[in-house]
């Protein structure tokens, strides 16, 4: 077997992987603890984390080098959506990073935008939604951003707002909007053919790969506040860890973990080296972290009882991101759709 054949199964980290994991967990550890998400959950956003961020190199890192980008795998951003599920960083690196990756393959990363969009000066953000919509929609990012991609019936285009839209509340605390593409101060067609319509497409499993990543890192978190929490409550003299109704849960939190973080990894190197070979994996990640990661983390609340429900639970402010990010691209189930059309596709193909 040969070593590019092996890769095909084998998606262990290289100790480059390992450093740049350790070098983000390092910085959000550092400065986007718990009071910090509480702090930006009002506008959804931390203009000084995100711009921390940008000087790390983190927008560059997905772009391609031909327009100053770094060229970094998608292995290498799930590493990064990771650490910030595990942290809640109140950055909408994802959506500008999906963003920025889809103008440029669309070859619209030019003007006097494009080094700000590279940069992360200029936030551009995407409509994630996997059914095609007309008219007003919700944008994740859409109070934040000074550039939004989107698809309007057969066009891809890119919208232009000198004062974003209001920002909704949500239970992700995400800085979410509607955004009207008539509203829009300027609107540029991106494209109209079909191969544009692909790449759209994929910027929607990029997104769905990322953040199921996200979620990978915000449910191992989960678990280690309430694995803590068990071993230093006690009832009956024992910690409540040793009992079966909490420590087998927290044993399927982990298995959900792994399961996911192997999923969205062997997702992100098909997307990079075949991606016609398997094109449900990516969707099926966010799929299965989507549910799992509601479940755990609800999970992680009733191991901490009263304590975790109350609003200033650590557990708590877990819970409402683990359902309300997996809501931002509409009803997760459009995307089990998705799946569904690929494998038949390909099993008709087959017969």
């Amino acid at each position: 077997m040969d070593r590019y054949e092996l890769r095909r199964l084998d998606y262990s980290l290289t100790e480059d992987h390992k450093d740049l994991q350790a070098a983000y967990r390092q910085f959000f550890k550092t400065h986007s603890d718990i009071e910090t998400v509480r702090a930006a959950e009002a506008g959804g956003f931390d203009k000084s984390l995100w711009e921390r961020l940008c000087s790390m190199g983190a927008t560059t890192m997905g772009l391609p080098e031909s327009v100053g980008g770094d060229g970094a795998t998608l292995v290498d951003l799930t590493l990064v959506a990771e650490e910030i599920g595990r942290y809640l960083a109140p950055v909408p690196w994802i959506d500008h990073v999906v963003a920025a990756r889809l103008l440029a393959r669309l070859s619209a990363l030019a003007g006097d935008d494009a080094d700000g969009i590279v940069a992360g000066t200029t936030l551009v953000a995407l409509d994630p939604q996997q059914v095609a919509s007309s008219g007003p929609r919700l944008i994740p990012a859409g109070a934040i951003a000074g550039q939004i991609v989107l698809r309007d019936g057969d066009d891809v285009v890119q919208l232009g707002y000198s004062s974003p839209p209001a920002k909704v509340d949500n239970i992700g605390k995400l800085p979410m909007a509607w955004v009207d593409p008539a509203a829009a101060d300027n609107r540029v067609v991106l494209a109209s053919d079909p191969g544009a319509l692909a790449e759209y497409q994929r910027a929607l499993d990029e997104w769905r790969l990322l953040t199921a990543a996200a979620l990978v890192g915000l449910v191992e978190e989960t678990m280690t506040i309430a694995a803590e929490f068990a071993k230093s409550r006690y009832t009956l003299g024992v910690p409540i860890g040793t009992l079966q109704g909490i420590s087998h849960p927290l044993a399927n939190i982990a298995i959900t973990v792994q399961s996911g973080r192997g999923l969205a990894r062997r997702a992100a190197w098909f997307l990079d080296n075949e991606p016609e070979e398997r094109p449900e994996l990516a969707p099926s990640a966010f799929v299965f972290m989507a549910e799992e990661a509601a479940r755990a983390a609800t999970m992680a609340v009733h191991v901490q009882g009263g304590l975790g429900v109350s609003a200033e639970a650590a557990a708590t402010a877990y819970l409402v991101r683990a359902r309300g990010w997996a809501l931002a691209c509409g009803d997760p189930g459009a995307t089990a759709v998705r799946i569904a059309r690929i494998v038949t596709a390909r099993e008709t193909a087959g017969v």
